[in-house]
């Protein structure tokens, strides 16, 4: 072999390898980027690798692949459920679930779909515990009964990589019959609190006009004070009044009359 066959193949050669990097290359080197709030997984040729935080991140080699997780507190919202209370009242009731993933490889790979999960458990949770409280007890501890359902959910959530920060009762939805049925009985005890007012004002008036006679019965002088401040009031209004003295009238102060007696006559 010549010196010119030797050069001929060795461009051949660097033209090859030119060729094969500029195809190949592109291929073996991976650019993956992770969003903020995200968490990215790490897969070689199906197989679980690595744990990626938020960033830009290089892999060189074929057949990697990532899928992203979202991080961020998420809203679950429960449609309306036919539930039985415990007077076996069926009520409708829905749900909010404050939820966020904290273990990304576990909700991937311990179930097919962690909100699926998590949501038949907040319809379980839901149904065992308002089938042990009365409907009127429903209305008036809707904390509590938000409180008892956070810990039946969290411990399922759990064994999914998810947390559960909270669960609130949404809505409660009543049959027709029970709804007018709750207005009548709410009508009759705002009526019945009026009548209450009412019988506690007339019993106070009563109780302070008796006291009243009491008081004018022991002082007479008293009821002269008063009609004295009724013309006086009668008189500032610029009203004209007629009034006859009334013939118990007792003065305010008795005194000797300021007219001069008429001597005795002579005899």
């Amino acid at each position: 072999m010549n010196y010119d066959m030797v050069t001929a193949i060795g461009i051949t050669i660097a033209f090859l390898l030119a060729v094969i990097t500029v195809f190949k290359l592109p291929r073996i080197r991976h650019a993956f980027l992770v969003p903020e709030g995200y968490a990215g997984l790490l897969y070689h040729k199906g197989k679980f690798v690595k744990l990626l935080g938020a960033g830009r991140h290089i892999r060189w080699g074929w057949h990697f692949t990532l899928e992203a997780q979202d991080l961020r507190k998420a809203a679950l919202v429960v449609a309306g459920q036919e539930v039985l209370t415990a007077d076996n009242v069926g009520l409708k009731l829905s749900l909010v679930v404050t939820c966020q993933v904290v273990d990304p490889v576990k909700a991937v790979h311990e179930t097919q779909d962690w909100r699926g999960d998590l949501y038949n458990a907040a319809q379980l949770a839901l149904r065992a515990v308002v089938s042990g409280v009365v409907v009127e007890a429903l209305l008036n501890q809707r904390l509590e009964i938000g409180a008892q359902l956070l810990a039946r959910v969290q411990r399922e959530a759990a064994r999914i990589g998810v947390t559960v920060h909270s669960v609130e009762v949404k809505d409660v939805m009543f049959p027709a019959e029970l709804k007018r049925a709750f207005a009548e009985v709410l009508k009759s005890r705002q009526e019945g609190q009026a009548a209450l007012e009412r019988a506690r004002g007339e019993s106070a008036a009563l109780r302070n006009l008796a006291n009243a006679a009491k008081l004018l019965e022991g002082n007479p002088a008293l009821m002269n004070l008063r009609l004295m401040q009724s013309l006086a009031a009668a008189q500032t209004a610029g009203n004209t009044l007629v009034l006859g003295m009334p013939g118990g009238f007792v003065p305010l102060k008795n005194g000797k009359s300021t007219t001069a007696p008429e001597p005795p006559a002579e005899s």
